[in-house]
């Protein structure tokens, strides 16, 4: 056995030498390549170029494009659509194009359109990650005239009342950070075709295939430089779109969205092309830092992209990257050679993992190496909840951190469908969700990834001192916050998504300490892994309502029950059930209630407020407390009644008036507009 190690050892140690000699002999020869590839490159920026519609722009100069609006190109050599002079507008649009106009057939009556591609490289800086003030789109267009065009959701390019119209004669790529339903956006993270309109003939959530054919989520504004190649085929009509990290140097060979289309109808014979972006509420830097164009296969060199701040990159220091991108076939050939033994070296060293074929059919998913080296093998713990441990990391390359949940299960029985769902969720993008950005299975393990919410718990600040008190307007915006999200769950998203754990615990907040709602629909799809001949309620003393016990059924009513809890011991700044109380206390919504009775409501508020809050304000949040707890779930209101009232779009007092007779009809209740039907909530709830 020491023999054979001795050898296993010796073997490793060869291959590190002979690996170590190759990339040596490949970087003296890509300094004469280097030289070269320059050379053609500065031929390929001047304007003979252009006359052949082929262009390679590395890094731009002001005489390279035809800006307007708000484009403009930085002192490092990128180019900049929308929000470029730190200007604090969001409704701000921006325009770049190739300032000669493209031969895209060869006659005004041709019936083909000439096969062209583009590659490019942008980058995407939002005031708040993942709620970009919306995208950009490359724009092929008879015109680059577009001052009667909004920004926003029409990117720049269209406005209400032409969006859609074929005389249009605009093909684009959009690249949307905005999910806008008016326009059927799948999500607010996509890649989209648009002809003549925003509306896209075909969408796909931003991700790329590795060369092992698993997807892998892109984060289109997630401060990183992703490269973009838009592919159109004239004979065989055929259009392909393909993005992927600039990490990632080579161009998957499985494109993100192909699709059929004829564009002959929609292209005239001459056009422009180039860029443009939009925002409207939210800001958004919108940058390209690389453009190559031809009609054919253009080259784009990675090595020369411009940075979008005065400091270099960290991807461009990468010495071992710039040699592979110009190395020549024959040096390709050694490399390969040299990280094949380097791969099997390195497959000894890390943990194994066992994928079934039908894994790869769905998206976001994450390797278990990837979360391995992620978390530091699991190592920095935030906490354990219901369904398992969380820890902390930070995902490889993109520098994103992260919490992952590990779920165990003691069965496999339903895992498919476990997955399918989760992946499911993964599609959902709302301010007030946490972000969930993929999945990983390991046998019995899956481990489901967030996004980090760097502030905690909203638990941590009600009832920990050391984690400091909330102001009543962060809290009253943290309940509408929440609000808004169980609505997007019930009503909002594809499917009907009953949270069944709504508390203080799983509400996070971010570090503007708004409130995220987390591990929405885990509750549900946990009961895949469940035995069905036993009964699972999922659930919280004091925030479950009383019909479960009967039912055992979760519905967007039951979310409600919970929600009203929350509202009060947010307000309260105690929790629903405490039995170390006077017994006229022990149960908050009964305290409310009587206080609500007595007219004295507001004796309930949080004490370490010191009154500083707005009483219209507090008193409506006790009383909606109140009226979510109603144990008929017919008689609570809907989330969207709810986030009417809180956004002063309803009034309570008329809800209450229509409510009354049929409350006084049902429980004999007196002139009072608040309701002994809250009374035994609690004492049935367990």
């Amino acid at each position: 056995m020491k023999e054979q190690n001795g050898g296993n050892e010796c073997a490793a140690n060869f291959c590190a030498c002979f690996s170590a000699l190759f990339l040596i002999m490949a970087l003296r020869l890509s300094r004469f390549l280097l030289i070269f590839l320059h050379i053609v490159a500065h031929i390929c920026r001047s304007p003979v170029a252009a006359l052949s519609s082929i262009f390679v722009l590395n890094r731009f100069q002001q005489s390279d494009l035809s800006l307007s609006d708000s484009a403009t190109i930085t002192q490092t050599g990128a180019l900049c659509l929308t929000n470029c002079h730190h200007s604090t507008n969001p409704a701000i649009k921006g325009h770049a194009f190739y300032p000669s106009i493209l031969q895209f057939k060869k006659s005004p009556v041709a019936r083909t359109t000439q096969s062209f591609s583009t590659h490019f490289v942008f980058e995407i800086e939002s005031e708040f990650q993942e709620q970009g003030g919306h995208g950009f789109a490359f724009v092929v267009s008879p015109s680059t005239n577009f001052s009667d065009a909004t920004g926003g959701p029409y990117l720049g390019l269209f406005n209400e009342s032409n969006n859609g119209n074929p005389t249009n004669h605009i093909f684009a790529v959009e690249f949307d950070t905005v999910q806008q339903a008016h326009l059927d956006d799948i999500d607010g993270n996509h890649v989209g075709i648009d002809v003549n309109g925003v509306n896209s003939s075909v969408s796909e959530s931003a991700a790329y295939y590795t060369d092992y054919g698993k997807m892998e989520v892109v984060v289109l504004d997630s401060l990183t430089p992703i490269q973009a190649w838009i592919e159109y085929d004239g004979q065989m009509k055929q259009l392909n779109v393909t993005i992927a990290p600039v990490s990632h140097p080579l161009k998957p060979t499985r494109s993100l969205i192909s699709y059929s289309i004829d564009l002959s109808s929609i292209l005239l014979e001459h056009m422009y092309v180039g860029f443009s972006s939009g925002t409207q509420r939210l800001v958004s830097k919108h940058y390209i830092l690389g453009w190559s164009f031809k009609m054919d296969e253009p080259e784009l060199d990675l090595s020369s992209l411009p940075s979008i701040s005065d400091e270099a990159p960290v991807w461009k220091s990468s010495k071992l990257f710039l040699n592979i991108s110009v190395a020549s076939v024959a040096l390709s050939f050694l490399i390969i050679t040299a990280g094949i033994f380097f791969l099997a070296y390195r497959k000894r060293k890390l943990t194994s993992e066992k994928i079934e074929g039908w894994e790869i059919d769905y998206p976001h998913r994450f390797s278990y190496k990837e979360l391995y080296r992620a978390t530091k093998g699991f190592k920095d713990e935030l906490g354990k909840g219901g369904f398992g441990s969380v820890y902390k990391g930070v995902l490889p390359g993109t520098g994103i951190e992260v919490a992952v949940k590990k779920v165990s299960h003691e069965s496999r029985q339903g895992m498919r469908e476990f997955v399918a769902e989760v992946s499911s969720l993964g599609r959902m993008r709302h301010r007030n969700l946490v972000q969930l950005h993929g999945w990983c299975r390991r046998g019995d393990d899956l481990l489901l990834v967030y996004e980090l919410m760097p502030n905690g718990s909203l638990d941590g600040f009600l009832f920990d001192v050391k984690a400091g008190c909330l102001s009543w307007e962060q809290r009253f915006n943290i309940l509408k916050g929440i609000a808004s999200g169980l609505l997007y769950l019930h009503e909002e998203w594809e499917q009907v998504v009953v949270h069944r754990d709504v508390k203080a615990s799983n509400v996070l907040l971010d570090g503007d300490l708004n409130g995220r709602l987390s591990d929405f629909g885990l509750a549900r799809l946990y009961e895949h892994e469940t035995n069905p001949k036993t009964t699972h309620i999922v659930g919280s003393f004091g925030y479950m309502a009383p019909e479960l016990s009967r039912t055992y059924k979760s519905t967007t009513s039951s979310d409600v029950y919970s929600y009203g809890a929350l509202l009060l011991e947010v307000a309260c700044g105690r929790r629903p059930f405490e039995p170390g109380r006077p017994s006229e206390e022990i149960i908050l919504v009964e305290l409310v209630d009587s206080l609500w009775k007595g007219g004295r409501i507001l004796d309930a508020m949080d004490k370490k407020l010191e009154n500083c809050y707005v009483v219209e304000e507090a008193e409506l949040v006790l009383k909606l407390g109140v009226l979510c707890s109603q144990n008929a779930p017919e008689s609570r209101p809907s989330m969207r009644q709810l986030t009417q009232f809180l956004n002063g779009d309803a009034s309570v007092q008329e809800y209450l008036n229509y409510k009354d007779s049929v409350i006084q009809d049902d429980i004999g209740m007196d002139q009072n507009p608040s309701s002994d039907k809250v009374i035994n909530n609690f004492r049935h709830s367990g």
